[in-house]
C-alpha cells in the first residue's frame, strides 16, 4: 500500500474518536468516513456508555435486494440482527400492477403502508373473503396461516411487513405457484375436476413477485361470497386515529383494543419534533422492534449492571431494545423524526420514568438521587410519551 504521508481525504469535516474529556485518539487509518459521520455517537460514545450491550441496529440499506419484474423486497431477520428474536421485518415495493402472489405464512403478518396504494385480498378458514384497498398510513394484519395477496395500484406502493418471529424469512413462505409446480398434474386434475391439459402452462417454480395489469375498481373486483365477508377487518387507518399530543410531538398507539384482529403485534407511530425526545421509559411486556421512517435519532439503551450503549439511527434503519431495558429516543435533526415501535404482544405497554418518580414519595426520590426541589417540582403524574427540552445540544 502506498504511504499517504499523513495526507487526509478532502472531506469538509473528518470526525475522530476523541471525546471532549480528551479520551480517545485520531484515526488516520482505513475507515468509512461517511459511515462515521452518520454515527457520531457510535464513533464517540458518551462517557456514560459502558459494558458489552450487543448491536441493536441494522439498516435496510445493508440488506440483500430481491429484484423481480413487478417489484423488490429486502428483509431484516435474526440472521442480520441476531438480538432480534421476537420480530422480523420486510421492506417491499410493488410497481403499478405488481403482485405479491397468493401465499400464506406460519407467522402472523402486520403491515404499515409507507407510500402509494395497494389492494389486498384474503380468505379465512370459514370461507369468508376480504378485499380492500389500502393507502399510506394504513395497516393490515393477517393471522398465521390465512392466505392473502398484495397488488400495487396507481403509482405502485411501498410498505413494511412485520412478522412475530425473528427467524422468519419472506423467502420461506407457502405460495400457490410453488405448490402447483410441485404437485403431479393428475392430482391437480382430480382435485379441481378438470383435465390435466388445464395445467399445461402453469409456472415451473414460484413467481413470488410478478408484473401484471393494474386491476379495475374495487367494486368491480368484489367476489360475492355465500359465507359473507370476514367480520373483523384486516385493515386499520392509523393516521385517522386521534393522536396523543404533547409539546414534543405526537403518538398513535394501535393494538388489539383499537385493531381487534391484531392479536400478535402491538405498535406505536411516534413523531418527535426538533428539540424533542421520546421520554426515558421501558416496556414491561416484550422486546421492542423499531423502524425509522424519517429524520435522524440517537438512542441510549440501559441494560442494568452498569451497562449502557448509544446508537444513531436514520430513515430506513431498524432498531431493537431487549425486554425491559430502559431507553430514550432523541431527535438529532432539524425536521420531525417519525418511527414505529412494535412488539410481539396484543397490548402496547410502557412505563414512564418521570411518572414513576412523580408517584413515589418525594423523600424517597431525594434520598436515592440526592436531588432538590427543582427536580421534584418538575415531575409529572401524567405520562408524556414525547417531551420537549430547552437545549438541543448533547455531549
Amino acid at each position: 500500500m502506498k504511504k499517504q504521508h499523513g495526507k487526509l481525504p478532502s472531506y469538509k469535516y473528518i470526525p475522530h474518536p476523541i471525546r471532549d474529556d480528551g479520551a480517545g485518539a485520531t484515526d488516520f487509518g482505513p475507515r468509512d468516513i461517511l459511515r462515521d459521520l452518520e454515527n457520531p455517537d457510535m464513533l464517540v460514545p458518551p462517557a456514560t456508555d459502558a459494558g458489552t450491550i450487543p448491536n441493536l441496529k441494522f439498516s435496510f440499506s445493508d440488506t440483500h435486494m430481491q429484484l423481480n419484474h413487478g417489484g423488490w423486497s429486502r428483509e431484516i431477520t435474526i440472521r442480520e440482527l441476531p438480538i432480534a428474536t421476537t420480530l422480523a421485518g420486510v421492506n417491499m415495493r410493488l410497481t403499478p400492477g405488481g403482485v405479491r402472489e397468493l401465499h400464506w405464512h406460519k407467522q402472523s403478518e402486520w403491515a404499515y403502508m409507507i407510500l402509494g396504494n395497494a389492494r389486498i385480498t384474503s380468505v379465512d378458514q370459514n370461507g369468508r373473503n376480504f378485499i380492500a384497498d389500502v393507502s399510506a398510513g394504513d395497516l393490515w394484519f393477517f393471522p398465521a396461516g390465512i392466505p392473502h395477496s398484495i397488488q400495487g395500484l396507481g403509482d405502485g406502493c411501498e410498505f413494511l411487513l412485520v412478522f412475530d418471529d425473528g427467524n422468519f424469512s419472506e423467502l420461506d413462505t407457502f405460495t400457490i405457484t410453488d405448490w402447483f409446480a410441485h404437485t403431479p398434474k393428475d392430482v391437480l386434475a382430480a382435485n379441481f375436476g378438470v383435465s390435466k391439459e388445464a395445467f399445461s402452462h402453469i409456472p415451473t417454480k414460484q413467481r413470488y413477485i410478478f408484473q401484471t395489469n393494474v386491476p379495475g375498481s374495487l367494486e368491480n373486483q368484489k367476489v360475492p361470497d355465500p359465507y359473507g365477508a370476514i367480520p373483523q377487518s384486516f385493515t386499520y387507518k392509523l393516521l385517522d386515529q386521534e393522536p396523543i399530543i404533547t409539546p414534543g410531538g405526537t403518538v398513535r398507539i394501535v393494538d388489539s383494543t383499537h385493531f381487534p384482529i391484531s392479536t400478535k403485534i402491538a405498535a406505536a407511530l411516534v413523531e418527535v419534533k426538533p428539540g424533542g425526545m421520546r421520554e426515558m421509559h421501558w416496556h414491561p411486556n416484550n422486546d421492542e422492534w423499531q423502524y425509522y421512517l424519517s429524520g435522524t435519532a440517537r438512542m441510549t439503551v440501559f441494560g442494568a449492571s452498569g451497562t449502557a450503549r448509544t446508537f444513531n439511527y436514520r430513515a430506513g434503519d431498524v432498531g431493537y431494545v431487549p425486554f425491559a431495558m430502559g431507553h430514550y429516543i432523541q431527535n438529532t435533526g432539524e425536521t420531525s423524526l417519525w418511527f414505529l415501535e412494535m412488539f410481539q404482544s396484543n397490548r402496547f405497554a410502557d412505563v414512564s420514568l418521570n411518572q414513576w418518580m412523580a408517584l413515589t414519595p418525594k423523600e424517597l426520590i431525594k434520598d436515592h438521587l440526592h436531588v432538590g426541589e427543582e427536580l421534584i417540582h418538575a415531575l409529572r403524574k401524567e405520562k408524556w410519551p414525547v417531551v420537549k427540552y430547552p437545549d438541543t445540544e448533547h455531549q
